[in-house]
């Protein structure tokens, strides 16, 4: 397996690995936005949904590009 094959994989497997557990950081800032709903400090709860979702973002990239991401880590690869 070429070095830019294995890259591919891994970086698939790395975003796979994020979106997972992103996952129930986003379901558990949810509720705990839900929860808090009447008490009016809901900005200092929805700070960490929003990363998450931010997190699960970056894991969703990963997978969907993870070919230019491996091509741009070794673009002076001489395979």
């Amino acid at each position: 397996m070429k070095t830019k094959q294995l890259a591919n994989v891994l970086i698939k497997i790395l975003g796979l690995s994020v979106l997972v557990h992103s996952v129930p950081s986003v379901i558990t800032g949810m509720f705990s936005m839900l929860r808090v709903r009447g008490s009016g400090s809901l900005l200092e709860y929805f700070v960490y949904p929003m990363s998450s979702v931010v997190m699960a973002g970056i894991g969703i990239y990963l997978i969907l590009q993870s070919r230019e991401v491996a091509e741009f880590l070794f673009k002076n690869d001489a395979e």
